[in-house]
């Protein structure tokens, strides 16, 4: 999501006849059976909700006034400091009406009293973070603790858009985890072309730190045509699409639990790839269960998929939090 309407608005359709080969690559034992250290406070199915730092003609929000059914709140964004891997957070006190820093934290622990996990997330369409050595890996690891410590935060969210180096990024989310400890909730949120297969670097980070993984939540849009886990080109904005791609990630190492649909909250959300409440419902439950399913359908089921994630819990509060209302109470009632 970038800070004026969304996290990224260019196609990449041109990208699929070059990941053709790459999908064979992936596993054809099934889901990892990993066990989901970090989720202490995250229920077995969970909607997490992007939280805008910022005005951008989305309805304004404080923390405090996030919708309920969100589980996982993602403070957008942290911001780069002068030093690579470094980060830091500021309050946007201005943009948000004067919200002050002790209000925030205090909304951080009041959602926390509530059973909801904050955490911060990093990048976004315009977010410079870089972490590429070693030296960046450590500054971004003491970084996003100290945010944690400061604000109370649960987590991290990694949203870089601009390219990830799996090796400094394992290191640094392993040190992060060695620090945080166990409650650690770490999220991600990559395009669809970063994970096409195996082989990229956002999907070698996410299998390298599945141990202290809590849940990627792809972005099914703004994305343009992509290959489902059958080889078949399928179009955003369909349940093929949020079915056929979530397979791949499914089938290629993660385990059901760190699966969920990411889809913009409404049109206004994003460029492309909009898609009514009920076709995320109907994704899920075509996942998990068998039904609701389009032209493709995954040769198994996957019970445990954690649930479905949107950009953002202001653009939904702008269209009368249709989207939580409905998808929320769908996820919680997964098997």
């Amino acid at each position: 999501m970038d800070r004026t309407r969304r996290r990224r608005t260019g196609a990449l359709t041109g990208a699929v006849a070059a990941l053709t080969l790459a999908l064979t690559g992936l596993s054809t034992g099934g889901a990892a059976s990993a066990a989901d250290a970090g989720t202490r406070a995250v229920p077995k199915h969970a909607v997490t909700g992007y939280w805008q730092n910022f005005d951008n003609g989305a309805q304004v929000q404080k923390l405090g006034d996030v919708q309920d059914e969100y589980d996982i709140i993602a403070v957008s964004f942290a911001d780069a400091t002068g030093t690579p891997g470094e980060v830091t957070f500021n309050l946007d006190s201005a943009g948000l009406g004067g919200y002050t820093v002790d209000q925030f934290k205090a909304d951080i622990k009041a959602k926390q009293a509530a059973g909801k996990s904050v955490i911060i997330s990093v990048g976004g369409e315009k977010g410079a973070v870089s972490v590429n050595d070693a030296a960046s890996a450590n500054a971004f690891a003491d970084s996003v603790h100290k945010l944690m410590q400061e604000y109370g935060f649960d987590g991290v969210d990694i949203d870089l858009e601009n390219g990830v180096n799996s090796t400094y990024m394992t290191q640094a989310l392993k040190s992060l985890s060695g620090k945080a400890g166990s409650g650690l909730v770490l999220t991600m949120a990559p395009q669809t072309i970063d994970m096409q297969s195996t082989s990229t670097e956002y999907f070698k980070t996410a299998l390298a730190v599945k141990d202290i993984l809590t849940v990627v939540n792809m972005q099914y849009y703004n994305s343009g045509s992509m290959l489902g886990c059958d080889g078949k080109v399928y179009g955003q904005g369909t349940v093929d699409f949020l079915t056929g791609l979530a397979c791949i990630q499914l089938e290629g190492g993660l385990a059901p639990s760190q699966v969920g649909i990411g889809v913009p909250a409404s049109s206004s959300a994003a460029g492309g790839g909009y898609v009514a409440p009920d076709v995320v419902n109907n994704a899920l439950d075509c996942l998990a269960k068998g039904t609701g399913c389009g032209s493709f359908k995954p040769s198994k089921t996957y019970p445990g998929i954690r649930g479905a994630m949107t950009w953002s819990t202001n653009w939904d509060a702008s269209a009368g939090s249709a989207w939580s209302k409905s998808v929320g109470a769908h996820v919680h009632g997964l098997p």
